[in-house]
């Protein structure tokens, strides 16, 4: 079955891609029998070989947690929309809580969109041009064997994470980044700790959940966590969109 991969690999807090090295061609996994290297190749392979060549649509649940609290003080659900090559966009289907998580969504929605052009998929792609990588060694995630590389941008962007990322031990597609952004993107925000998880929806490769945690000037901590509700094919989405006129052409 072909896979079809489409990593934003994450976009401020919910849409950062990242991969890199400089040096790591010399450096041979401690396993024996992998280098760093042929795990990096694979790894950029899988992210350039494969694109999406259909639309397709999820619905995305965003929570937002205050400090100390235990459920969430604000909950959006948002209609994401992709068609190839590289256009997206999105709409709020429905917001409850406090107006703040509206605006948060809106802004990484807003980031999202603007991200998906080449160049700024370029800028954040998890490769060589934006990261040294290192062994970490070899972990179960999901129930899949899985390398851990560490990675380290080479430069300060808001779209690149320090931290580690979880490399599928078969298929080489991106499972996990776990880290904190290079750049925060406000001076509000002292430190940000992403966590973004990827897997396969219909033969998409997609990211299926995020969590951030961001430490605030004069607020603390503040978490935004999303995940998937639905995936729609393209077929799926056209059909929806059908009756959706029908029923307002009969109204």
């Amino acid at each position: 079955m072909t896979v079809r991969l489409t990593t934003r690999c994450l976009t401020t807090v919910a849409s950062i891609a990242l991969f890199c090295c400089l040096g790591v061609a010399q450096e041979t996994a401690r396993s024996g029998t992998v280098s760093v290297s042929s795990i990096v190749e694979a790894l950029e392979k899988t992210q350039t070989g494969v694109r999406p060549q259909v639309s397709y649509q999820v619905i995305r649940e965003y929570r937002l947690f205050g400090a100390n609290d235990s459920s969430a003080n604000s909950e959006v659900v948002a209609e994401v929309d992709f068609r190839p090559p590289a256009n997206k966009d999105y709409r709020i289907e429905k917001s409850s809580g406090s107006a703040r998580g509206w605006q948060v969504v809106r802004r990484v929605l807003d980031h999202e969109v603007e991200a998906t052009s080449e160049v700024n998929r370029a800028r954040s792609a998890v490769n060589r041009d934006n990261y040294d990588f290192n062994y970490i060694g070899e972990g179960i995630l999901d129930g899949q064997p899985c390398y851990v590389l560490g990675v380290k941008p080479n430069r300060k962007e808001k779209d690149l994470i320090s931290g580690n990322v979880w490399v599928d031990k078969h298929s080489f597609f991106l499972r996990q980044i776990e880290g904190e952004l290079a750049k925060t993107p406000s001076w509000w925000l002292r430190k940000v700790r992403v966590k973004l998880t990827f897997a396969e929806l219909n033969g998409t490769w997609l990211q299926t959940s995020m969590e951030a945690v961001a430490d605030v000037r004069m607020v603390g901590p503040q978490t935004l966590t999303s995940r998937i509700l639905d995936y729609r094919g393209a077929d799926e989405v056209a059909s929806t969109r059908t009756s959706m006129r029908s029923v307002d052409r009969k109204q």
